[in-house]
């Protein structure tokens, strides 16, 4: 007789916190590097519980409204999600004078930690309206010039940025428990450069780059497939020119802070500032977690 999904998982366990809250933890679902396990029974919709033995079913309830208990207006109380950051700590001494090349000793550590796209940041801009947003892009260059980004010219970070160039950039590396925040003047890289870059691009990020007007709305998916192989079709022999709305763009810092999490929420923070963003001269301090 065929062992129950439900039952091969024995690994799964509850743990019970000294304040005496319930969590469950699925040893089975998540991996060692953070990682869900596509696929596993217990990440399905809730409806695919119903295909467990009745006592089963019956446990599967109980342990996800312990884990995930609402009050009587539905809210969610997630005040038992908590880590102890022990990690490691950061003291001036670990510091490069050059907040570049500290960042580059850090993104070469989340690097070798293979993190998933440690290049990834949250790209935070306000327009006109005073209104913020915020979404992820990946990092595809920097350097004592700042920080590069590529995306369409048109879409709403693009207009918030042509409103008010400014910008704050957030590396949440938290396997390492660890963030980097960078805040500055936004500025459009040189054609040169960002052609430089989209011909390093494959064949399909080229076309999707021609084939999308960020942040218009459309009717449906089937419009961009349509509009695919109209470039598929216009573009055969596989050059695709750089399109005239969408580049590259640098944010130059004027403050960069590394967050080192700690105990006891006690965290690591210090900041690199300076007042002309020519000058190689950095100021150094301290912040209060």
């Amino acid at each position: 007789m065929r062992e129950h999904p439900f039952a091969q998982h024995g690994r799964n366990f509850l743990s019970i916190s000294y304040a005496g809250i319930i969590r469950i933890r699925f040893a089975g679902i998540i991996s060692a590097d953070g990682k869900r396990s596509r696929g596993h029974p217990l990440l399905k919709t809730a409806g695919e519980a119903t295909r467990l033995p009745v006592v089963a079913q019956v446990l599967f309830s109980m342990l996800y409204a312990t884990a995930f208990p609402r009050d009587n207006q539905g809210v969610m109380d997630l005040s038992a999600f908590r880590e102890e950051y022990t990690h490691g700590g950061l003291d001036r001494d670990d510091l490069n004078d050059n907040p570049f090349a500290q960042f580059r000793v850090w993104f070469e550590q989340a690097c070798a930690a293979k993190l998933v796209e440690p290049n990834a940041m949250t790209v935070c801009t306000v327009g006109a309206d005073g209104r913020p947003s915020a979404r992820t892009v990946l990092l595809k260059a920097y350097d004592e010039r700042g920080f590069v980004f590529f995306t369409n010219y048109t879409g709403r970070k693009a207009k918030q940025l042509e409103e008010n160039p400014r910008a704050a950039l957030l590396f949440p590396w938290i396997a390492l428990e660890r963030q980097v925040e960078i805040e500055g003047r936004v500025e459009k890289i040189s054609t040169a450069e960002s052609l430089k870059y989209f011909l390093s691009r494959p064949f399909g990020s080229q076309l999707g780059a021609w084939v999308s007007h960020q942040s218009t709305v459309i009717s449906s998916r089937s419009i961009l497939l349509k509009k695919l192989d109209e470039m598929k079709r216009k573009f055969t022999e596989g050059k695709v020119p750089l399109p005239d709305f969408w580049g590259g763009y640098r944010v130059v810092p004027a403050r960069i802070e590394f967050w080192q999490g700690r105990p006891n929420r006690l965290h690591d923070r210090f900041c690199y500032t300076r007042e002309d963003e020519k000058s190689s001269a950095w100021t150094i301090e301290r912040l209060a977690p």
